[in-house]
């Protein structure tokens, strides 16, 4: 009597969800190469990125569908499944970490430390250069008022020390932040402030963003603003907040230290 073999069900989800979730992995870092590369163009580079999270999305999506399937028909391929989903998870942690700080957030993309009276970007033939042939627009009022709702912390710093040496503090704090200072100008001449001009970079994706820093002479000392404007989209997730927070904070811990 012949004994039939029952084949147990394979689902070619895991697998496929393994497969797309390693492949999103290399094309992720690939892509944060190339975004991190000055020489690279950023616009090919951004795309390449989004398309490896679009990746790691649908191995995911596979990943669940896998599951589905062991679930309702005992399918074997559950490890690959889980694997997938793994990989697929550590591309994006990050990015997901990012949309929900953003639903929390307005959508802005140039805070200041002035609202009433922000910081002016410089308009010399070096920084024009240095930002890439363009001049941050000026927010409009409402947005600025956005920022007062959302960042109450964000505030000038004040040190009762003279200006000169404010400035020195400032530039020095730039520098340890390893911005690329394009002008620095110390207090003094026409208007009595002194300025710092510079190109600040993101940790992760080394995109530039647009920063100025400007010294301002007071009687009990020196009062220091900063704004910090994101030159891609409409929204910065925090990140020019965060900058001009640990910006600060840095200046201040100097001036301390040199006390």
């Amino acid at each position: 009597m012949r004994r039939l073999l029952i084949e147990e069900p394979v689902t070619r989800a895991g697998p496929l969800a393994r497969r797309l979730a390693v492949f999103s992995i290399v094309a992720t870092g690939i892509a944060l190469i190339l975004v991190r590369d000055p020489r690279a163009d950023t616009d090919a580079a951004l795309a390449a990125l989004v398309a490896g999270l679009g990746i790691a999305i649908a191995a995911a999506l596979a990943a669940v569908f896998a599951f589905v399937q062991v679930w309702r028909e005992g399918a074997r391929g559950l490890g690959a499944a889980v694997a997938g989903l793994i990989l697929a998870l550590l591309v994006l942690g990050y990015p997901a970490f990012l949309g929900l700080r953003g639903l929390r957030l307005p959508a802005l993309s140039d805070i200041t430390t002035d609202i009433d009276n922000p910081p002016a970007y410089s308009r010399s033939r070096a920084a024009f250069t240095a930002r890439g042939g363009r001049y941050p627009a000026e927010p409009d009022p409402s947005l600025r008022e956005r920022q007062r709702g959302a960042y109450p912390q964000i505030a000038p710093l004040t040190l009762d020390i003279g200006a000169d040496e404010a400035f020195e503090l400032a530039r020095k704090a730039a520098l340890k932040r390893n911005w690329q200072i394009v002008e620095a100008i110390r207090p003094g001449g026409r208007t009595g402030n002194g300025r710092i001009e510079a190109v600040a970079r993101g940790l992760i994706l080394n995109l530039p963003d647009d920063v100025t820093v400007r010294i301002r002479p007071r009687a009990d000392g020196a009062r220091i603003d900063v704004r910090s404007a994101s030159r891609l989209g409409g929204r910065d997730f925090g990140s020019n907040a965060d900058r001009i927070r640990a910006y600060l904070d840095d200046v201040a811990n100097l001036a301390l230290a040199v006390k």
